[in-house]
């Protein structure tokens, strides 16, 4: 009989120490549905006009999670002053009137080019060819009152996204070498040039970090024209062109960060971060309704309302590890707010063990949860028990054509190693219901299943408590494609 009760309480000890004292009751008091509905009601609401990055109805958003997490007593981070972390930004919008000849050959906007940089103004001048472009190559020609043409990129990297990067390098060697413009030749069989042809003509938003104010015209060039090429490579071509300008804006967005210190002496110093973004896509066309305003409650109003009830939750219910919350700016845009974050990290990145994210696209079926990743990491097990508690099921991403995992903020932590699944509302596929409201006007309140979505926040809440409580750090499992960079960040044998 005593070894039965021996036993009975190992049992016991090792269910406390692996998911800490909280209980579901403890879930089920202080989280109600009432509150979920009176977050979710003022984020999502026609006032804050769609959460757009840079608008007015953003900045009210973080002030509404700025005051709860004052008035929950949830501290700000070390070295931080207050709880924003400010993101720089600068917008670019395509030039209105543009015209560009090659020699004789005219050619089409955007399906022939599109224009990075620069000014109003006509410029005719003639080329000089400089290879890939690196210093070595500017500083071999005579680039005075000629237009430099290059191939885009570094030779190196296979992502245009750098190559924008790479192209604003190259603006201020030719500029310093008194160059007129640069050319770039587009060749990327990874990002067909239909793709980059759209970007062209869309107003764009990056982080403006670093970034130059040269006004020196900068054009990438798509044309299959063979012909186009030779002059550009042969230094045949004479250059015309004219544009009414690209416009530039700079501006700043918010990340709001809150913290709260771990309780047990060693664990503290371990750091899990619960994220979602604020942001959604503003004002938009109308639909058949009339209705303008893009109020993205499944996205990502609900991610946003439960990390802040466990914020608050925690702030009440301290765990042993220390948890910092994030709410991104700038997701939609390009997931550009957690990349500032990742990169401007306020605890060293090895100390950080866990990104528990939440993003969602929209559901259509209310007895599961969705977890992108969730079979990739150790915290298996604790979400689905909790999920099951709630009386959710967690499943795993159901749609892996839409390459879900690359889609949100947590894969700026997986990128350094840190194990970082995304918490979404259950969808077995991305069928018409889903579609009926993702990027639409139709994301309201009103559209929402509350009894649900009351789950979905509780089962986010103690997934999280049992992730921060557990005696596990959760890793990568092996063989993840992410493994081996978590193994150098951590210095794991």
């Amino acid at each position: 009989m005593i070894k039965h009760i021996q036993l009975l309480c190992c049992a016991v000890l090792i269910c406390f120490n692996t998911y800490g004292q909280t209980s579901v009751q403890t879930i089920h008091d202080d989280v109600t549905q009432a509150q979920i509905r009176a977050y979710l009601g003022f984020l999502a609401s026609d006032a804050l006009q769609g959460r757009d990055t840079g608008s007015e109805g953003l900045q009210v958003a973080a002030q509404f999670i700025e005051a709860h997490l004052i008035a929950h007593q949830v501290d700000t981070m070390n070295g931080m002053d207050g709880y924003r972390q400010h993101v720089p930004f600068r917008s670019y919008t395509p030039p209105d009137s543009t015209f560009l000849m090659i020699g004789n050959i005219p050619l089409t906007f955007p399906d022939d080019y599109i224009v990075l940089n620069g000014k109003a103004g006509y410029l005719s001048s003639p080329i000089v060819y400089i290879g890939q472009g690196n210093e070595a190559d500017i500083q071999a020609q005579d680039l005075r009152f000629k237009v430099a043409v290059s191939i885009a990129g570094d030779g190196v990297s296979n992502d245009p996204r750098d190559w924008i990067k790479i192209s604003e390098t190259k603006r201020k060697m030719v500029q310093k070498a008194g160059g007129l413009a640069l050319i770039e030749i587009y060749q990327s069989r990874s990002v067909p040039w239909r793709f980059l042809r759209r970007f062209g003509q869309q107003s764009q938003t990056s982080l403006g970090e670093n970034m130059s104010s040269n006004d020196l015209p900068n054009i990438w060039v798509g044309t299959q024209d063979s012909a186009v090429i030779m002059k550009l490579q042969t230094e045949e071509g004479h250059f015309k062109f004219f544009m009414d300008g690209v416009k530039r804006k700079s501006f700043y967005s918010d990340n709001v960060i809150g913290f709260i210190p771990g309780t047990d002496p060693e664990l503290r110093k371990e750091y899990i971060v619960y994220s979602a973004h604020y942001d959604h896509i503003g004002i938009g066309n109308a639909d058949a309704t009339g209705d303008t305003i893009y109020n993205g409650a499944r996205d990502n109003a609900v991610g946003a309302t439960a990390v802040l009830r466990l914020a608050e939750f925690f702030a009440h219910h301290p765990p042993k590890r220390s948890s910092i919350f994030v709410f991104f700016t700038a997701e939609e845009m390009g997931l550009l707010g957690s990349k500032w974050f990742t990169n401007h990290l306020p605890v060293p990145a090895a100390s950080i063990k866990y990104n528990f994210n939440i993003d969602n696209g929209g559901y259509n079926d209310t007895t599961i949860v969705s977890v992108i990743g969730l079979t990739r990491t150790e915290a298996e097990g604790a979400i689905q028990s909790a999920c099951n508690d709630i009386g959710l099921t967690a499943i795993e991403d159901s749609a892996g054509e839409q390459g879900l995992f690359d889609r949100s903020d947590n894969v700026n932590f997986a990128i350094m190693g840190i194990p970082a699944p995304t918490f979404s509302l259950g969808f077995t596929s991305f069928d018409a219901e889903i579609f009926k409201y993702y990027h639409q006007a139709g994301d309201e309140i009103e559209t929402l299943n509350m009894n649900y979505i009351e789950k979905y926040v509780k089962a986010y809440i103690l997934s999280a408590d049992r992730i921060a409580n557990g005696v596990q750090t959760p890793f990568w499992n092996k063989g993840d494609k992410y493994y081996e960079t978590g193994v150098k960040l951590y210095n794991r044998k």
